[in-house]
C-alpha cells in the first residue's frame, strides 16, 4: 500500500474528503470516496471512483466539471484548488505550446461549446495535442446533450483515475 492511501485511510472524513477533493472537483464524489475507506491498494480505490462517479447526479458532475479551466487556458474558477489547477496545467501542456492557430480555433470552439452546452469542453487532454483535441472538440460539437453529457462524464472519470494516481505517488 502507498504511504499517501495508507495516511488517508487514517484521516477524519472532513479531512479525507477536502485531501482527494483535487482529484475529481465533485464534493459527493470526494464525499462518497472517503465515506468507502479504507482501501487496500490503488486498484481497489480507482475501481471504488469509478463505482461512485457513475453513481453521481447530473449537479454532482456539472460540479466536477465546473473546476477545469477551458482547453488551452490557465484560469480556472476561483473555487479550483492549487493542486487541481497544477494538474490540469501539466495535462494541457501540450496545448500551451500549439501554434497560435490551433489555440485561437480551440478558443473559439470552447466558447461555441460552451454556449450549446451551457458547460466547460471536458477532455481528457493527457498525452494529446493541441490538433487531437480540437479533432475531438468539434465531434462532440456535432452531438446532442445527454450524449454529450456522458462523453464528458466518462473523460472526467479518466481525468479522475490520472490524478488519482498521480497522488498516490506524491
Amino acid at each position: 500500500m502507498s504511504k499517501v492511501l495508507a495516511q488517508w485511510n487514517q484521516l477524519s472524513a472532513e479531512e479525507a474528503r477536502k485531501e482527494i477533493l483535487a482529484c475529481c472537483g465533485s464534493t459527493a464524489w470526494a464525499r462518497g470516496l472517503a465515506a468507502r475507506r479504507p482501501f487496500d491498494d490503488e486498484p481497489s480505490l480507482i475501481a471504488t471512483s469509478d463505482e461512485v462517479w457513475r453513481s453521481l447526479a447530473t449537479a454532482d458532475w456539472l460540479e466536477a466539471f465546473s473546476q477545469h479551466p477551458r482547453i488551452g487556458e490557465r484560469k480556472a474558477p476561483n473555487s479550483a484548488l492549487a493542486q487541481s489547477l497544477a494538474w490540469s496545467e501539466q495535462e494541457q501542456a501540450r496545448v500551451a505550446d500549439a501554434a497560435h492557430s490551433l489555440q485561437v480555433a480551440l478558443e473559439e470552439g470552447n466558447r461555441e461549446y460552451e454556449r450549446r452546452f451551457n458547460r466547460v469542453f471536458i477532455v481528457c487532454a493527457t498525452g494529446k495535442s493541441a490538433a487531437e483535441i480540437l479533432e475531438i472538440l468539434r465531434a462532440r460539437l456535432r452531438g446532442d446533450d445527454v450524449t454529450e453529457l456522458q462523453q464528458a462524464g466518462e473523460e472526467q472519470r479518466k481525468i479522475t483515475n490520472i490524478r488519482l494516481q498521480k497522488w498516490l505517488s506524491e
